[in-house]
């Protein structure tokens, strides 16, 4: 009945108020001494606290006269609450040093704390947080953080969030974090409601709003009056580092899971927007850096990248509008970011000329940080330089040394392979399983592990840097990429497009692999009439041609028309994708089953690509005989992808230098020339017997 459950949303909401104000009255007590014993371990046991105070509220740890740390609640300090919504509150302990010295779950109304988790576990996850340094990221290795309870993942991620950012905002409140409280800083820990209004008229919000009709003028383009009143981005940005901005903005929840898993001197910035146009684009999928935005602050270019984005689902803040994207991006302290200083962020936009030219235009968004967010007084003489951060670029290729060390030790074995290609196919059984063994370490290692999957995507990005303004840090951005790039480059001119296809493309290897297991199965295997082969050959040349011209007009319907490409969905996401991209690798593997390399023979753009380029290669290091497609058709009939023409010829754009046919080029068991050369031999040796016999019975 309808009076039940207004009764029990009373009770309810009677109990809540209930607990909020106790453990508001308890804060405000002074803490006992088996409390802080429990949080604030002290040799001998004797420890005073002083009754909780300041902003944050903190109870101050004094042993013997001398301050030791805090200890504090997390729901006076961040009114944290659990996944469910309900009040959590956690006492941690917090040295001058930013120790966290202990935790203990003091209260919680978590349902799936009380039903399903045992209390012991519960206690050791909490209490393992003692000797965490809140300098780290929640993200940090795992010996820094106890495991997450067995059932209760999610809310142990919230419990962990509650005691990292309130231990943070205690430490930046009290100077332990390295800074000076009487200095001006950034406020960290103030927070009170604000709906997007008050945000916006106060600054927190900075806004840019463009017509198509400014758009294209800056461009140098002609627009029509209709076209010219069309919205083409509304953006805004904040920075929501300070609580009052980032909680009011992404709520509660979303907002200390960003700032705990981020540094305790890192930053972070929101955009949202509406309109035609997106901040954000495509091009990071691929590169790992949002081509489209970059922050500016003095002399210094902050390039965002995708490691440090996430994406937000809604704009919480009370009156904000529905946007078309938001996100929210991490700004590490080693970028030189100072969010105390006056910073920008540009926007590009591209557009494409009468005669076909692509044409760019910059345009800023300008950010002042409000005085409220603010704290202490500003020393004008102490004028603080930020170190010279190193390259974003540099920075990844000293992270992925090991990576880039093995893939050029990959690389120069392999070249290795293809200089003394003779010598390896000569072995049947070591050619044989040589390859399967360097193609499983292809998939698994390139492939599934380094992530090094070329795409079609990455000549459309070059070709489109080169039109609007090359830059190379954009492309060495992914060490590994840059370098299989780099390597296929030389290869083409060298031995042409299959030294990539064949033997360093993961997905390629993947088919091969696929259709090996179905051999040894068994399965039937299809041969294509060469007449209806050779005319397959041109829809992968039209798929890339096409979603070349695509990509002169829109560089997003180029992408998506990239999708063509199964490589994304098996390679870089192992398949766990939206069941249409994983049915359509599925049935490509499929086909493979009976034709060996499907895609790879009719389908792949990439493969066209490297084709066009490769009709330049210097030398042809596969050798043929004047039999070969005459007296003999061994080498075309067991050519694993038909690249040999009945007549014999190897087509180069075809062929993914797999080496087959070196290897029956060199057996004397098959290769017809070499058996009737063998058996001349023979017969030659037989009539010299012969003959030295006769001449020995004469004599």
């Amino acid at each position: 009945m309808p009076w039940r459950q207004v009764f029990t949303a009373c009770v309810h909401l009677l109990l809540l108020w209930v607990f909020a104000v106790s453990v508001v009255s308890a804060g405000a007590r002074e803490i006992s001494a088996e409390q802080i014993q429990i949080v604030f371990p002290v040799e001998g046991g004797h420890a005073a606290a002083l009754q909780t105070s300041g902003r944050p509220a903190a109870a101050r740890v004094v042993v013997q006269g001398e301050l030791r740390g805090y200890v504090f609640s997390t729901f006076d300090i961040t009114g944290s609450l659990g996944y469910s919504g309900k009040p959590v509150d956690i006492l941690v302990g917090l040295t001058t040093d930013g120790l966290i010295t202990g935790a203990h779950l003091f209260r919680h109304e978590e349902p799936i704390l009380i039903i399903g988790v045992a209390p012991e576990d519960l206690e050791t996850f909490v209490a393992g947080f003692a000797g965490f340094n809140i300098s780290d990221a929640v993200s940090a290795t795992a010996r820094d953080l106890p495991p997450v309870v067995s059932g209760a993942s999610v809310s142990s991620g919230v419990i962990a969030d509650a005691i990292v950012r309130s231990a943070r905002a205690v430490a930046n409140a009290y100077g332990l974090a390295g800074e000076d409280p009487q200095t001006a800083r950034l406020d960290r820990s103030s927070f009170e409601p604000a709906t997007w209004q008050d945000l916006l008229s106060d600054g927190t919000l900075a806004q840019l709003t463009l017509r198509r009709g400014a758009v294209d003028q800056a461009l140098g383009i002609e627009s029509d009056e209709e076209t010219a009143s069309r919205l083409f981005i509304d953006l805004y940005a904040a920075l929501i580092t300070p609580p009052r901005a980032g909680q009011n903005l992404l709520g509660r929840r979303a907002f200390e899971r960003i700032v705990s898993r981020a540094g305790a001197r890192d930053n972070a910035i929101l955009l949202a927007a509406n309109g035609l146009y997106s901040f954000k684009g495509t091009g990071y999928v691929r590169s790992g850096v949002f081509d489209r935005i970059q922050i500016v602050q003095g002399s210094r270019t902050i390039r965002l990248v995708r490691d440090g984005y996430t994406n937000l689902a809604r704009i919480a803040a009370d009156g904000a509008p529905e946007m078309r994207e938001t996100g929210v991006f991490t700004l590490p302290a080693d970028t030189g970011f100072d969010p105390l200083e006056p910073w920008r962020l540009e926007l590009f936009v591209t557009g494409e000329t009468a005669e076909g030219g692509v044409l760019g235009s910059m345009f800023p968004i300008h950010y002042v940080l409000p005085l409220r967010y603010r704290l202490g007084e500003t020393r004008e003489s102490a004028v603080s330089v930020a170190p010279e951060a190193k390259p974003l670029w540099r920075q990844t290729w000293e992270n992925r040394t090991y990576e880039i060390a093995g893939l050029v030790i990959w690389l120069t074995v392999f070249a290795g392979v293809l200089i003394l290609q003779d010598a390896v196919v000569r072995n049947d059984r070591f050619y044989r399983w040589s390859r399967i063994a360097f193609l499983t370490v292809t998939l698994v290692w390139l492939g599934w592990i380094a992530g090094a999957q070329l795409s079609v995507v990455n000549i459309i990005t070059f070709s489109q840097a080169l039109l609007s303004g090359f830059e190379w840090e954009l492309f060495l951005l992914d060490p590994l990429v840059f370098l299989l790039w780099g390597f296929v480059a030389v290869a083409l001119l060298f031995w042409g497009r299959g030294v990539y296809c064949g033997w360093l493309c993961p997905f390629g290897a993947l088919q091969e692999l696929v259709n090996q297991v179905a051999r040894w199965f068994r399965i039937p295997q299809f041969t294509v009439p060469f007449v209806l082969h050779e005319r397959l050959w041109p829809i992968k040349y039209i798929l890339f041609l096409g979603l070349f011209a695509v990509s002169l007009g829109s560089i997003e319907l180029a992408f998506r028309g990239a999708e063509v490409e199964p490589f994304k969905t098996a390679i870089s996401l192992k398949f766990m994708r939206e069941w249409p991209y994983v049915l359509y690798a599925v049935v490509l593997l499929g086909a493979g089953l009976f034709i060996e390399r499907f895609y790879c023979r009719y389908l792949c753009p990439l493969g066209a690509a490297l084709a066009i380029p490769a009709r330049l290669r210097m030398f042809d290091w596969l050798r043929r005989r004047a039999q070969c497609g005459l007296e003999c058709k061994i080498c075309a009939t067991n050519c694993t992808v038909q690249a040999i023409h009945p007549n014999g010829e190897i087509n180069p754009n075809e062929c993914i230098h797999c080496l087959n046919c070196q290897r029956f080029y060199y057996d004397k068991t098959n290769c017809p020339p070499l058996i009737v050369k063998e058996k001349r031999r023979q017969h030659r040796e037989a009539v010299a017997r012969k003959a030295a016999a006769e001449e020995k019975s004469k004599s």
